[in-house]
């Protein structure tokens, strides 16, 4: 069965990057002259996803109107003639099929996946968080989906980070499978271990390629790490059945879930652009010249 349905968790409250998300959802926060969560989606269509399933909250109106159409607005772009941002807007309204369900409270990732399962159905589905951007140039979900159709099996991006920042993120152990160094056989997962307790520094990237069953696994889970229902703990049930692999992820990867964070990934996009670029260049080398900063 092919992968149709990409889940996007965006019911959290963005705490790391107030004030400005208390009105403003911090997956709507703008990366140039787009909201980050625009990003995603579109790295999740150019990896074959036809529908996006929004885990939402009722702060988030937002986030479905981006991706819905505007007709006022498209008409009064028609009438002005401006047609090269009229079909954009449209370009995003038919990107996929989009759907949203309401998380009625911040229960954990695991239980944000759960509340999606009407949705999704007996079928694979992939995960994306919305603080993890993939640079298109590098992208990883191609690789996850041809390699859960290998194995049948659940797929997770992973990264190397510090030891010291093992306590932030889910920490994976596993062995590489024979000639395939990138890819690894989970056999153990833990949610933000302290760092003497980490199993390795391996984390989990905000990637996931799942298998329908990891429904029942979520059902079965009790709260745990922060009281809340970890995604973690349901793929520790599946690695330990032999169900649950790894892709070790070299691209470029962006966090957007601090200010530092989304600042960088600002401009790291923004220097992608041709049209931006050489202006922004010319800036920034006058501001570090510039003995006040």
């Amino acid at each position: 069965m092919s992968i149709r349905k990409a889940v996007l968790p965006v019911a959290g409250l963005g705490t790391r990057v107030l004030p400005a998300s208390k009105v403003i959802p911090k997956e709507m926060l703008p990366l140039v002259d787009r909201p980050t969560l625009q990003y995603i989606v579109e790295e999740a269509v150019a990896a074959g996803i036809e529908e996006i399933i929004f885990v939402t909250s009722s702060s988030k109106r937002s986030i479905e109107d981006h991706f819905d159409s505007f007709p006022d607005l498209e008409r009064t772009l028609e009438r002005k003639g401006k047609l090269k941002e009229l079909e954009e807007l449209r370009r995003v309204q038919t990107l996929a099929s989009f759907a949203a369900v309401r998380q009625p409270e911040a229960h954990g990732l695991g239980h944000a996946v759960l509340c999606a399962k009407h949705l999704v159905g007996n079928e694979p589905f992939v995960v994306m968080l919305g603080d993890d951007l993939v640079a298109p140039e590098t992208p990883c979900l191609p690789r996850m989906i041809e390699l859960f159709e290998r194995t049948q099996s659940s797929v997770i991006s992973l990264f190397e980070v510090p030891k010291e920042e093992t306590s932030s993120f889910g920490i994976v152990a596993g062995e590489a499978v024979k000639g395939e160094n990138d890819f690894i056989k989970i056999s153990h997962m833990v949610e933000k271990p302290d760092p003497e307790e980490a199993p390795s520094n391996l984390a989990v990237a905000g990637r996931y390629v799942l298998s329908p069953d990891i429904f029942e696994l979520l059902e079965q889970t009790q709260p745990g790490k922060g009281g809340e229902i970890q995604l973690t703990d349901a793929l520790q049930r599946q690695a330990e059945s032999g169900r649950c692999y790894g892709l070790r992820f070299d691209g470029e990867r962006f966090d957007t879930g601090t200010p530092l964070g989304l600042l960088k990934t600002s401009i790291a996009y923004a220097l992608k652009r041709p049209e931006l670029a050489p202006a922004l260049r010319e800036y920034m080398h006058s501001v570090l010249q510039d003995q006040r900063f």
